[in-house]
């Protein structure tokens, strides 16, 4: 394949929507992630687009803060952040976080918990009339297997919200999320600094030769075991394409973490490149995320 036409290759696949098909319509939502009239509500604050970057110079971005009606600035405050994250606090999405997050807060099947929702970097066209969609830095900062994006969230993200909130900096107190890209993402960011995050959860995660993530298991394997709690879900009919497999990338990702004795779970559906399997048991996702025994 010629460098250019792999290129837009790459771009294709990382950029379409999520699939769908027959088999995600048997994954629904549950009464945890309906909206309950005795249950106190958070608040969601979208934030002004972040700008001026250091980690990721001329991109911007769209972001949201949740806030537990349980909030107390007295005491610091457990921290989940979310990539993509217009997906996961879209009210009537396929995760509807912020009210899955009410509801077991509420119930106390988990803490406390700031939500920080953050969509990928774009940069804006030089021409402001331009109809164009402006380029997407997602998959630079998603796939590539580095530090810059738990940079990005360490020296900027978190400062800027502890401005206004008390947030932990207990890592065992500290979760990310994400989908396709974005769980690869969320796995790299506890990866590189299990210092600061130790709670991953990984929707259809791209653990495929996009940028090299395919490299995750055999990494696994032999570094030494980290302080990681980790939760795979995928499909068996998700992708398969010149990137790999995602079904079989994730199933060697839960061997891994098997052999290395990591605390994981892998719970492998029927669905497709698609948020609804992992959206129907977000909830007990959740629980089984942030439940006190090891």
């Amino acid at each position: 394949m010629k460098p250019a036409i792999l290129c837009l290759s790459l771009a294709l696949a990382i950029t379409q929507p999520l699939l769908g098909g027959p088999q995600d319509d048997i994954y629904t939502l549950g009464p945890d992630s309906q909206p309950r009239a005795d249950v106190p509500q958070g608040t969601v604050t979208q934030m002004p687009p972040w700008e001026n970057s250091k980690i990721f110079p001329g991109t911007t971005r769209d972001w949201w803060i949740y806030v537990p009606a349980q909030y107390d600035a007295s005491k610091p405050t457990a921290v989940m952040v979310f990539c993509d994250g217009a997906g996961f606090v879209k009210p009537d999405g396929s995760f509807r976080t912020p009210t899955v997050f009410d509801n077991l807060i509420h119930t106390g099947e988990m803490p406390p918990t700031i939500g920080i929702f953050i969509q990928p970097g774009s940069f804006p066209n030089a021409d402001a009339k331009s109809k164009a969609k402006p380029r997407s830095n997602r998959s630079f900062e998603y796939d590539s297997l580095s530090d810059l994006y738990a940079r990005f969230l360490l020296e900027e993200i978190l400062p800027a919200v502890s401005k206004d909130y008390n947030l932990t900096t207990d890592p065992d107190m500290r979760a990310i999320c994400g989908n396709s890209s974005g769980g690869i993402c969320a796995f790299t960011v506890a990866w590189e600094r299990p210092d600061e995050f130790r709670k991953v959860v990984s929707h259809i995660g791209s653990f495929t030769n996009i940028r090299g993530g395919h490299v995750y298991p055999a990494l696994v394997r032999k570094a030494e075991k980290k302080p990681l709690r980790v939760f795979l879900q995928d499909g068996s009919n998700d992708l398969d394409n010149q990137f790999g497999n995602w079904p079989l990338a994730n199933q060697d990702m839960a061997a891994s973490l098997k052999y290395a004795g990591y605390d994981y779970k892998f719970i492998l559906g029927q669905g497709t490149h698609n948020p609804k399997h992992g959206g129907s048991m977000f909830p007990d996702t959740l629980r089984w995320l942030w439940r006190s025994e090891k």
